[in-house]
């Protein structure tokens, strides 16, 4: 049976290729997603970061001309969860879209956690790239 999923956007004042740009290189994710990295490193042909549930990998999808930014997240025992992630052109500047699937065995508590955490890691990337942090 489907997953449940709740689809969280953020829009941002800068053009959508600058932020696909910055968004789609795996070294830049701990200067804006603190749900996943504190720190990464490129090692044994896979980019593996320090996150809250410890060191995991991070598959990123190909270089696109649609703005597709979909990773793979493997945790250290193992399971691996995709998350579609996108940077959609919206007049001017962009619209950041991703969706956060609610897992077998997650509590609606928990999967609202995981949400508000990735709103807060898309308006960390929009204040970010519309120069608002240091």
């Amino acid at each position: 049976m489907p997953w449940t999923s709740t689809t969280v956007s953020v829009a941002a004042d800068v053009p959508w290729r600058t932020a696909y740009e910055y968004a789609r290189h795996p070294d830049n994710l701990p200067s804006w997603a603190s749900g996943l990295s504190t720190g990464i490193a490129f090692e044994g042909g896979r980019w593996i970061t320090q996150s809250p549930m410890g060191p995991v990998s991070v598959e990123m999808a190909p270089e696109n001309t649609f703005g597709v930014l979909d990773h793979d997240v493997e945790l250290p025992d193992g399971t691996r969860f995709h998350n579609p992630f996108r940077v959609v052109p919206n007049a001017d500047g962009c619209l950041f879209v991703f969706t956060v699937f609610r897992t077998d065995g997650v509590e609606a508590d928990a999967h609202a956690k995981d949400v508000a955490h990735v709103r807060q890691d898309l308006e960390a990337l929009k204040a970010l790239l519309e120069g608002d942090r240091p």
